[in-house]
């Protein structure tokens, strides 16, 4: 009997899961794939050029909302729960809708779907959205490629536009993003790296983007999103923690399988988290990791021309991702306002047009700081218009590109970004080298 499967995703480890499960197994038909915590990527077909010869139609991908219909109308065995960030009673609450329809529900093992790699693998993920794996990212490509080795990135999946176009993206150049038509969320990954020479590939088929930067790399780095657990196994394993939300790593999926994977723990945020909070994640990491080597890190705030921010009315523009499903209120612009005596953060929210006041009424908890939300172009233009609308003297661009190549403003901007910094022994060259070098001989 061939099993009907609906695979729960959020346009990125659903479909690496379909790809390498899935795709090519006689035992089951993926009837369809349900979305979630992006704006507007359900609608779409997975397309049967990606789908393979078994579904010549492609599979549909519907609102998430819709599963129990789904379950009941196609008479669905499995769901199969493949996307991250999600408290652990959340998933829960999806597996009783499914289980209570008849259906089985599975998370698939950490390593089950986990690619191997001809050159070592170094991954950077997180037990939450936010954590700072970007800045960590950035760091572990600056330490590698000053040993000498030539070293790619290979992004964490977010096709959010043209699924038939995005099977296998590389990015070297601005022309690339150009040519891929990059939202906002994904030059906020990929530009920083190009910036210090790194190539990047990201897209859907993470098989094939393996094979081909194999061809260019010594060493690939894994930079992991949305606390998602790694695509290919890696030879180290480096997992982000956040103590200003102490505890969480025990909370989240797969945030916490992150956790018990990791061979070097980063607690990031220590000059600005309560102590307490840092040895609580110390205790949590020695208790479920005890492996696991812990490295201290600072994120610092940087600010060009900061006496800018000064007694001036600011607009603070943060990540997208890091409040929505990651759950912050405030990040590094909030931190820089405060620090170089701003003198009125204004909150936007009266201001929102479009999208962006809808994820206010989805993220209550943001308050008075503007994610740079830039999932589709009329979202980036409903954030350009909701900017302009601000009544405010100075805009802090507390994002990892410089938004202002994108958005046309009409006030003063500055940008605000965090940069990974050692906080004492062992350093992260040193937690790094000592493992990379051990695996390579």
């Amino acid at each position: 009997m061939v099993e009907k499967v609906i695979i729960m995703g959020a346009a990125g480890r659903d479909f690496h899961n379909f790809n390498v499960y899935f795709r090519d197994n006689p035992r089951y038909e993926v009837v369809a794939f349900t979305a979630a915590q992006i704006p507007d990527i359900e609608g779409r077909l997975y397309p049967p050029e990606l789908a393979g010869k078994s579904y010549p139609k492609g599979i549909p991908i519907h609102h998430e909302d819709s599963l129990v219909e789904l379950i009941r109308k196609h008479r669905i065995d499995l769901v199969a729960f493949s996307y991250s960030d999600v408290p652990h009673i959340e998933v829960m609450h999806k597996a009783s809708l499914a289980i209570a329809e008849g259906a089985d529900f599975i998370l698939m093992g950490a390593t089950y779907t986990m690619l191997k790699s001809q050159k070592p693998i170094v991954s950077v993920c997180a037990v939450r959205t936010g954590c700072g794996k970007s800045q960590t990212t950035r760091k572990v490509c600056e330490i590698i490629k000053d040993s000498g080795k030539k070293v790619v990135a290979i992004r964490h999946p977010m096709p959010y536009g043209d699924l038939r176009a995005q099977a296998v993206q590389r990015f070297s150049t601005y022309e690339d993003f150009k040519k891929h038509e990059c939202t906002i969320e994904e030059r906020e990954e990929y530009e920083p790296l190009v910036n210090q020479g790194i190539v990047v590939y990201a897209g859907i088929d993470y098989g094939r983007i393996l094979t081909e930067a194999e061809k260019e790399a010594d060493v690939i780095v894994w930079d992991g999103g949305n606390n998602d657990t790694p695509f290919y196994h890696p030879d180290v394993s480096i997992v982000l923690f956040d103590p200003h939300r102490a505890g969480h790593e025990l909370l989240y999926y797969p945030g916490e399988t992150n956790m018990i994977m990791a061979d070097i723990a980063v607690i990031n945020k220590v000059d600005s988290a309560p102590q307490a909070k840092v040895e609580q994640v110390c205790e949590n990491i020695t208790k479920h990791a005890p492996d696991a080597e812990i490295v201290l890190a600072e994120s610092s705030v940087i600010v060009n021309q900061p006496e800018l921010i000064q007694s001036k009315r600011v607009l603070v523009v943060e990540d997208g991702p890091t409040l929505t499903h990651g759950e912050m209120s405030f990040g590094a612009g909030v931190i820089a306002a405060k620090k170089h005596r701003a003198a009125e953060i204004i909150d936007p929210r009266p201001y929102a047009v479009g999208t962006i006041g809808e994820t206010y009424k989805g993220y209550p908890h943001i308050g008075h700081v503007l994610p740079a939300m830039g999932y589709s172009r009329q979202q980036i233009q409903e954030l350009e218009r909701t900017i302009n609308n601000v009544p405010c003297d100075l805009v802090l661009f507390a994002t990892p590109i410089q938004l202002t190549r994108i958005l046309s403003i009409d006030k003063p901007a500055i940008r605000v970004r965090y940069e990974y910094k050692d906080h004492g022994d062992p350093t992260l060259k040193q937690a790094l080298m000592h493992r990379l070098k051990a695996r390579m001989h």
